[in-house]
């Protein structure tokens, strides 16, 4: 992780001139985004699916929201069919 944060020196610069973070914070945002933006499709579907979850929505309304959510992630994954999607969460 120390070598990713050395890479990125810049980003960090960047926003502690143009935000009100101090330097340990625009550290630990930058790190907390490169983090969720190295979250494969595979852990996406299980931590949406969480989410939802735990939000009340069935599962049948949760596989076609993260179906909807998942061509517009950074790195657009494969298309998943409902099955595949459940396949993931269960098994």
């Amino acid at each position: 992780m120390l070598e990713r944060r050395m890479s990125h020196d810049d980003l960090v610069d960047h926003l502690v001139r143009s935000t009100p973070l101090q330097r340990g914070e625009a550290a630990r945002v930058v790190l907390d985004v490169l983090a969720y933006f190295d979250e494969t499709a595979e852990e996406f579907v299980r931590r949406r699916h969480r989410e939802l979850q735990s939000g009340g929505l069935t599962n049948a309304d949760i596989f076609e929201r993260i179906a909807a959510e998942l061509p517009h992630r950074a790195v657009a994954p494969p298309e998943y069919s409902l099955r595949q999607l459940r396949r993931i969460v269960y098994g």
